[in-house]
């Protein structure tokens, strides 16, 4: 470690030591931000779930590698974990021209990915835009998984191992998606959805 690599180390140290009092709430406020339980975050960082629950209720003072570990579990710089302040929100925003579009074959069907890329392994989120006759289908996901599409506009046909349901706007339609399913727009209007995709919601028998 070079003379930068020492005085960055002793700064981030004494920051740690300075900001003890508020660093547990500000890694739980931002474990919150992001909808991870201590478990997950505990996955994610490999620091052990009763240590983050300590850090969490300022019960212990993490080292400087277990701080680490958590800021990249967290996608967020160790400067940033040590200097955040309580009442700072977690704001990202991503413009229309950076939202990453997918189509379906028939080209009638916009998936717009709005989810966060950090989750996409368990948790996956799209605006779905359909024009009249437009046909989505998708592959079975893993075991497990459970789609909710909600209808703004329009009305849609979701069809899952051969049972089908019409979901009208206003209305919210939960499925079984770790198998084959189609969604349909068999209106004579556009439709617009939000769909949200948990790849590990519990197993349904």
């Amino acid at each position: 470690m070079g003379v930068e690599g020492k005085e960055k180390h002793k700064i981030l140290e004494a920051g740690a030591l300075a900001l003890s009092g508020q660093l547990g709430a500000t890694i739980q406020r931002l474990r919150k931000a992001y909808n991870l339980s201590l478990s997950e975050l505990s996955l994610q960082s490999g620091v052990a779930k009763s240590i983050i629950s300590q850090i969490e209720r300022n019960e212990t003072n993490p080292t400087l590698a277990t701080i680490w570990r958590l800021a990249q579990a967290l996608d967020v710089s160790i400067e940033r974990v040590l200097q955040t302040t309580e009442d700072e929100p977690f704001l990202e925003k991503v413009s229309k021209a950076d939202t990453p579009i997918l189509l379906s074959d028939d080209g009638k069907c916009r998936l717009a990915i709005i989810g966060w890329i950090k989750t996409v392994e368990w948790l996956q989120a799209y605006e779905l835009s359909a024009d009249p006759g437009g046909v989505l289908e998708s592959e079975a996901h893993q075991r497990g998984s459970v789609e909710s599409l909600s209808v703004r506009e329009g009305e849609l046909e979701v069809e899952v191992a051969g049972a089908k349901e019409t979901v009208k706007a206003g209305e919210t339609l939960r499925y079984r998606c770790d198998r084959a399913h189609t969604i349909r727009n068999t209106g004579k209007a556009q439709a617009q959805a939000t769909m949200i995709c948990m790849l590990k919601a519990a197993v349904m028998e």
